[in-house]
């Protein structure tokens, strides 16, 4: 299993969580994003820049993505693409995207999408919350437990 995180968007304190799993778990851990992003000197642990346009990092996770993978995203397309190679998908908030769940996100995040281009105001998630984070370190956790096991 490697982890793939969609880093544009990821908040620094569920970097941090990564990075700590990486080191204590030995898995590989890729941050993507299109631009220069620090990251801790280990030797699991490494960054990727990509060129700067609408979804180039999404592309190149899902080129790079394989079965049993896990993906760190709050983009839904993206969860869907990677789902369908066989990745698992996580949001930092600590949900899990599955083929059960997926289409019923994807169509809600296309009616609010569809809200805001008619202009009306849906405001923005809610910050990221303490229970958060623990769901996503314990979500987090249990799947790298399960894989390390196997």
């Amino acid at each position: 299993m490697k982890i793939w995180v969609d880093a544009d968007a990821c908040p620094v304190v569920i970097k941090e969580i990564l990075f700590r799993a990486a080191q204590r778990t030995g898995v590989e851990l890729t941050l993507v994003a299109n631009h220069a992003l620090k990251v801790p000197p280990d030797v699991n642990i490494r960054s990727l820049q990509v060129s700067a346009g609408f979804d180039v990092a999404d592309h190149e996770i899902v080129r790079r993505v394989e079965t049993g993978d896990l993906v760190i995203t709050s983009d839904i397309p993206l969860a869907s693409e990677v789902l369908e190679e066989g990745a698992l998908a996580l949001t930092p908030r600590g949900e899990r995207f599955t083929a059960e769940n997926i289409k019923a996100r994807l169509n809600i995040r296309d009616f609010m999408e569809t809200l805001r281009a008619s202009g009306v105001q849906s405001g923005g998630p809610a910050a990221l919350s303490q229970a958060d984070r623990q769901q996503f370190a314990n979500q987090l956790d249990r799947i790298l437990a399960r894989a390390l096991k196997a």
